[in-house]
């Protein structure tokens, strides 16, 4: 409040001292929206004219009744002719809620003071009128498959009501509780009208595709140990289908595994980008000392010198552990790497697993994550999307919600080098027709890689069996925990699911 001032007036020749009122009513006006969003009433009481006698328990009721958690107020514009001011309520708690209010402020024991009304608080509290938060249960909000049937109903598989709850732990927003706020307008004991009201939210609609999801619960039936089976969109970075076998844990999205030889897709790409063909000679020795370290193949088989693509079919460890040291090192292999996803969080709209790709130590470390083993790791929908990259050309972030769901920090679409997506275009079909799969009875058409990543210790270590391919416009990995060899175990797994969908 702004104190008045004496002013000296010349009248007939007599120098008069009179009263001035000094400030304006913005001043007062600001000053008086500050003291209310910092809940001093004290402070709001000094700058009223003729503040009630419940002025206070008028204004925490308003607070209560609405169950703020929160609030600010704004001066808008004042009217120095009228002494008018506008403000501009911003007010959180349950529901959010912003309104325009009216200050009306007058000339008191010259100052500008706020001429206070309940209206004041907002302009529907007329005398007697109170606002008030009324919560009521409501429907939650349904979740779609892509093609619109519901997929939070009791008798949808384990899988999806997997992916339904991951939903909700990423959007609770959306979803909520159940309940539905509104916000009334009472007279005494009856309610006048509505005022605000929560407006109808669409269903989720996500990009699961259940005749996907069938083909791969189908698929993954004969699996002995815990399996799973993501699908994905290679032209979209979709998510058709994530089956775990058995539920509980959703290893397709928050597994993390060695991928083992799946991954010498990316060490493949490296090698081409760095001047490897398809047609270019290699050697694959059955054993390989790489720094103080015996690299050897599947059952210690010696192919001799061969052209790229069949020790790719084949997959050669040796052969490309070799590689990776003398024609790529760490750094480079890492940069390749990062470019189908690892090391990158991924947000697809619900919780998932990064792939980690730690910077190589040596050389015995660097020829071990070459043919993904060591300190590598991956989720199935980690290496799905590695497939899904060859497949489009470009590794693109999987997603289970429309892109715009998406937050801002969601990683963009890396475009591959399109020499690259030429070769192993190559070489992904040359393990299905000539290599590792070549007795598995996969659709034409279709292109993958085997894997099968050691972890544990001693002489015969276990294994998980992987597979991960395309196939048209579907790309999918599939993992066995200690299923041991890719090819006799996923790889057939991955056949029954194409073949399912031909």
């Amino acid at each position: 409040m702004t104190a008045a001032v004496l002013v000296p007036v010349l009248a007939a020749g007599v120098t008069v001292w009179v009263l001035r009122t000094t400030g304006s009513p913005e001043e007062s006006a600001e000053a008086y929206l500050r003291a209310w969003s910092a809940q001093d009433y004290a402070r709001m009481r000094e700058l009223v004219a003729d503040p009630p006698a419940d002025f206070e328990r008028l204004h925490r009721r308003f607070r209560a009744d609405l169950k703020l958690t929160g609030a600010a107020f704004r001066l808008r514009a004042t009217a120095a002719d009228s002494g008018a001011a506008t403000f501009r309520a911003d007010l959180s708690g349950p529901k959010d809620w912003t309104y325009e209010g009216k200050l009306r402020l007058v000339e008191r024991d010259r100052a500008w003071k706020v001429d206070w009304s309940p209206a004041s608080i907002h302009p529907l509290m007329t005398k007697g009128r109170t606002l008030r938060l009324v919560t009521s249960k409501g429907p939650t909000l349904p979740v779609l498959a892509a093609d619109g049937r519901r997929i939070d109903t009791p008798g949808t598989p384990g899988s999806v009501q997997q992916l339904v709850e991951g939903l909700r732990q990423t959007y609770p927003d959306r979803f909520g509780t159940g309940e539905r706020h509104r916000i009334d307008l009472h007279d005494g004991g009856q309610r006048v009208r509505t005022v605000v009201e929560t407006a109808e939210q669409r269903p989720l609609r996500t990009t699961v595709d259940l005749k996907v999801h069938r083909a791969g619960a189908g698929a993954l039936e004969s699996a002995g140990k815990p399996a799973s089976l993501v699908a994905l969109r290679p032209s979209t970075g979709e998510i058709l289908a994530v089956v775990n076998k058995p539920g509980g844990f959703n290893r397709g999205l928050l597994g993390k595994y060695p991928p083992g030889s799946t991954f010498k897709v990316v060490t493949a790409s490296a090698l081409v980008a760095g001047g490897m063909a398809p047609d270019k000679a290699v050697s694959c020795p059955a054993e390989q000392n790489i720094g103080g370290f015996p690299f050897h193949n599947a059952g210690f088989k010696d192919y001799g010198t061969l052209p790229f693509r069949d020790a790719f079919a084949h997959s050669c460890n040796t052969t490309f552990g070799a590689m990776s040291v003398t024609g790529l090192g760490g750094a480079r292999l890492a940069e390749v790497a990062a470019s189908f996803g690892f090391g990158a969080p991924i947000t697809p709209g619900v919780p998932a697993v990064k792939a980690d790709f730690p910077a190589p130590k040596d050389d015995t470390d660097l020829a071990s994550a070459s043919i993904g083993q060591g300190r590598v790791l991956a989720s199935p929908l980690n290496m799905a999307s590695v497939a899904a990259a060859i497949a489009d050309g470009a590794w693109r972030p999987p997603r289970i919600v429309a892109a715009d769901l998406l937050p801002d920090r969601t990683p963009r679409p890396r475009p591959l080098e399109k020499n690259v997506v030429r070769a192993l275009r190559d070489l992904m079909p040359a393990v299905v027709t000539d290599g590792t799969a070549h007795a598995v009875r996969f659709p034409d058409g279709t292109a993958g890689k085997t894997g099968t990543a050691e972890y544990g210790s001693g002489k015969e270590p276990p294994a998980h069996s992987w597979f991960i391919g395309y196939r048209e416009d579907l790309a999918f990995a599939v993992i066995v925990e200690g299923g041991g060899a890719g090819s006799a175990v996923a790889a057939p797994i991955a056949a029954r699911f194409l073949n399912a969908l031909s």
